[in-house]
């Protein structure tokens, strides 16, 4: 049994709630349990994916593209493109303007401040400064840090304020600062070396992860109640012009055979070379915990594989080489991680229905260009599937 996280209702509620509460019970412990409808963490996902694409699309702009590159990259138009730009540039200001107010609180002064994700700073080349909204989920991602930094996982060390908090609390969002880890993101994404050491990464991640789930609860997800209920509903809204029905069966009753043994424990959700870091070969360290869930422990490995050919790059990978990786990646996992046989053996299907998944996201958001991309990226995987 998880254990249950007690808090100070003066702290949560307000006053005239916590009266009413009052007249039924007071002086004691009180268990609300958790109620969080998929469809409303289903919303909270699109919006840091959202919020992700829109600040890519920012510094792609500083890097010197034209609104008319952006818009052919991100499949947009130029209008939407200046609308973004215009929101990211307000919201850059004023975000940075909030950080240099608190940075004196960690007894620092701003020297150099670059925004290097959507909610990331790197503060004097030496530090990274994030911004929460969600108090909850910046207490349960300082939480999973400090147990993976337990189990010796390379994670950014925090640094409390000047008054020993772990974060500090302004101009309702929530900042806290850890200290820069040492590499880079990974660009050659064709090196099965690198690929077996991701697959040693995920492995050696879940394994710590399993020690999260002792202290913390998490949202328990599924990648079959998905494809049978947002995915299909946004495929039928589409007339299933984009993925045919027939397809989408296939996969979601090859799923529905094996679901029920495939593993199930807190993930990252979101692996890809941006959220693991190398330095000289080797890793460096993990970021980025705000899409942890509990699902299927393959969805990660599945997710990242996948992620490959998702790439926009030029060089795109023949059906050798991904499958090379494919089977890079699986044989670093084991050399940490026994798979079972049925998880091995279901990898080609979740590899398919994380595609029909992300055409349906892409339909969602009316993004057709990359929801017919998703789709040949299926298409892909299916051609691989004897060699996988």
């Amino acid at each position: 049994m998880r254990p249950v996280k007690y808090v100070n209702a003066n702290d949560v509620l307000p006053e005239e709630l916590l009266s009413m509460i009052r007249e039924y019970y007071q002086g004691g412990y009180l268990y609300i349990p958790r109620e969080i409808s998929r469809e409303v963490r289903r919303r909270t996902d699109y919006r840091i994916e959202l919020e992700k694409r829109n600040h890519h699309i920012y510094l792609k702009h500083l890097e010197g593209r034209t609104n008319g590159q952006l818009g052919n990259l991100y499949h947009l138009s130029e209008s939407s493109i200046r609308r973004i730009l215009a929101g990211e540039r307000r919201r850059y200001r004023k975000m940075k303007e909030r950080i240099e107010q608190i940075l004196p609180l960690w007894g620092m002064e701003t020297r150099q401040l670059t925004q290097i994700y959507s909610s990331a700073w790197e503060v004097n080349h030496s530090y990274v400064m994030k911004a929460y909204s969600d108090k909850g989920q910046l207490e349960r991602n300082i939480k999973i840090t400090e147990i993976l930094a337990g189990c010796n996982i390379p994670v950014a060390e925090i640094v409390p304020s000047g008054a020993g908090e772990k974060y500090v609390a302004y101009e309702n969002f929530y900042f806290f600062l850890s200290r820069k880890l040492q590499g880079s993101n990974i660009t050659d994404l064709k090196n099965k070396e690198i690929a077996r050491k991701m697959g040693c990464a995920i492995a050696r991640l879940h394994k710590a992860f399993l020690e999260c789930e002792k202290e913390i609860a998490f949202w328990d997800n599924s990648l079959l109640d998905e494809m049978k209920g947002w995915v299909r509903e946004n495929l039928a809204a589409d007339a299933w012009k984009t993925v045919d029905r027939e397809s989408y069966a296939r996969a979601v009753k090859s799923l529905e055979n094996v679901y029920g043994f495939l593993p199930k424990q807190l993930i990252h959700r979101d692996v890809h070379f941006g959220n693991f870091l190398f330095s000289e070969g080797s890793l460096s360290g993990y970021i980025d915990f705000d899409l942890s869930q509990r699902n299927i422990r393959i969805f990660d490995i599945c997710y990242f594989l996948t992620g490959l050919l998702a790439e926009e790059t030029e060089d795109a990978f023949t059906k050798k080489e991904w499958t090379e990786n494919v089977r890079a990646v699986i044989a670093g996992y084991e050399s940490i991680t026994r798979l079972l046989a049925e998880e091995k053996a279901a990898i080609p299907c979740v590899m398919e229905c994380i595609e029909i998944l992300f055409a349906a996201y892409f339909i969602g958001m009316e993004d057709f260009k990359h929801a017919r991309d998703a789709w040949e990226v299926f298409l892909f995987i299916q051609d691989c599937k004897e060699d996988i």
